[in-house]
């Protein structure tokens, strides 16, 4: 799994071999495409990029053009086991409403957020005074993809208020490993540059 992403690497761990699978926001396709080849997965994805798609297709991935924050009503109930959202929470304008429809379309949902909480972050803002730049975070404030900035605390606690059962929480740290945290968090919320969380109904 050298090739992918660390919070991919977590979530590919994450999947059994054949299951049913859907990735919103699947990007290139780097991670269905190894969870096909890798776990036999029975793979679709969801990516709004035209260039992304077509990078999709050339791979033989089924993936459709789509908006993450419009289109998953379309899908019907329990349409997959496990239905994927890596790094792309943030940059969504309607967050809570499309966690609940990730759980609605599967029966395990598995989101992986980038945390603002982190404490490469915190101490940049204390010490430059200016937005974070890091190799987490590359964007400036003013080109960023992010529009709605949290921590891992501030997930947990969506997750809390829209009812939502958290099965699996873990960190990843800026070395790429991941480490298993429990309600609270306080120390993932200060070493986790990512969080990866595996969510249901309650």
């Amino acid at each position: 799994m050298k090739a992918l992403r660390a919070d991919l690497k977590v979530i590919a761990r994450m999947i059994p071999p054949g299951a049913s699978v859907l990735d919103v926001g699947c990007g290139d396709g780097e991670l269905l495409s190894w969870l096909q080849r890798e776990k036999q997965v029975r793979g679709r994805g969801i990516e709004i990029s035209q260039a992304g798609v077509s990078r999709c297709i050339a791979q033989g991935l089924a993936v459709i053009q789509g908006n993450a924050d419009t289109d998953l009503e379309y899908y019907p109930d329990g349409a997959v086991e496990y239905v994927i959202l890596s790094q792309t929470l943030q940059t969504l304008q309607a967050p809570k409403r499309v966690l609940e429809e990730l759980v609605r379309i599967g029966r395990h949902a598995i989101v992986s957020v980038p945390n603002f909480g982190h404490w490469k972050n915190r101490c940049y803002l204390m010490f430059r005074g200016r937005m974070p730049v890091t190799r987490a975070l590359s964007y400036a404030w003013y080109d960023t993809p992010n529009i709605h900035f949290c921590t891992i605390s501030d997930f947990v606690e969506l997750c809390d208020a829209l009812e939502l059962g958290i099965e699996r929480r873990l960190y990843v740290t800026a070395q790429g490993a991941p480490a298993i945290f429990h309600r609270k968090g306080l120390l993932a919320n200060l070493l986790g540059q990512q969080g990866v969380f595996m969510l249901r109904k309650r």
